[in-house]
């Protein structure tokens, strides 16, 4: 299974905008994410967040964005991203807020292709800048980020309310 879906990514991954109907598919994607980074069972994000979440990306006056990977009619990967404003540039800044590949597809340049996706929509959008985090046990994604961009040098600190 993994050699077909080796050379089946390799010739035929879609980069495109989510539409409506990728609900379904679309929602595995998303519990993946989430699990990775935690959220899952009892740390799962209440149903409500995810079905605003959802809803945002089909409002025209939300700046929030998702792309979905796909491969023979079948999802293997997602990017949401959004723009908001910068005190020390005139443009929108494009933060991209979640990444995630199936783990059939994983290696297979898929993330790669989001990226540069989400660099290409940043651009258009009058972004000069696009930016991420991840968590630092994430080596194996890491290893992609450092050959797409540099790192800030900045650490993230956050306090919950």
């Amino acid at each position: 299974m993994k050699s077909a879906m080796s050379s089946l990514l390799n010739n035929s991954i879609q980069i495109r905008a989510v539409a409506e109907a990728d609900f379904d598919d679309w929602k595995p994607l998303w519990d993946g994410y989430n699990a990775f980074y935690g959220r899952h069972g009892e740390t799962a994000l209440p149903q409500h967040i995810t079905q605003t979440t959802w809803a945002r990306f089909f409002d025209a006056y939300e700046p929030v964005y998702a792309l979905v990977a796909e491969n023979e009619g079948r999802l293997v990967g997602l990017a949401h991203f959004l723009f908001h404003r910068s005190t020390t540039q005139d443009g929108p800044v494009c933060y991209l807020q979640d990444l995630f590949t199936d783990e059939h597809a994983r290696g297979k340049g898929v993330a790669r292709m989001l990226i540069a996706e989400v660099y290409a929509r940043a651009k258009a959008g009058g972004s000069s800048r696009v930016y991420w985090q991840t968590h630092e046990s994430n080596h194996t994604a890491m290893q992609l980020y450092d050959r797409m961009a540099e790192k800030s040098g900045f650490i993230v600190y956050r306090h919950l309310l």
